[in-house]
C-alpha cells in the first residue's frame, strides 16, 4: 500500500469551500482505499488530507482523472499553501484490507 499525509492552507475564509471541492472531486478513484479531508481545530485555514492507496501507481494515475483535474482547477485559487508532510506505507487498520 501507499499513503500520503498532506496539509493545505486555504486563503482566508475559504477553508470550507476548499474542503467541499476536495471531497467532491475524489469520488470513484480506482485504488483509493481511504481519502480523509479534515479541518484543523487550532487553525481556521488549515486542512489535513490523509490518503491510503493500493499502490503509488494508482495515486499517480488518479491525478489524470477528469474529476481530480476539475477539483484542482476549482480549488487552486483558494489555496494559500500546500505541504507534503509524509509518504507512508499503510500496514492495515480499521477500514483497510491488510
Amino acid at each position: 500500500m501507499y499513503g500520503l499525509i498532506g496539509k493545505f492552507t486555504a486563503t482566508d475564509g475559504n477553508r470550507d469551500a476548499l474542503m467541499r471541492i476536495l471531497i467532491d472531486g475524489v469520488s470513484g478513484m480506482p485504488g483509493c482505499l481511504s481519502y480523509i479531508v479534515a479541518s484543523d481545530p487550532t487553525d481556521a485555514n488549515a486542512i489535513w488530507i490523509t490518503e491510503a492507496w493500493d499502490s503509488q501507481e494508482s495515486h499517480t494515475a488518479s491525478l489524470t482523472m477528469p474529476s481530480v483535474q476539475g477539483a484542482i482547477v476549482k480549488g487552486r485559487p483558494m489555496i494559500a499553501g500546500m505541504e507534503r508532510i509524509a509518504e507512508t506505507r499503510p500496514e492495515g487498520g480499521h477500514g483497510l484490507d491488510s
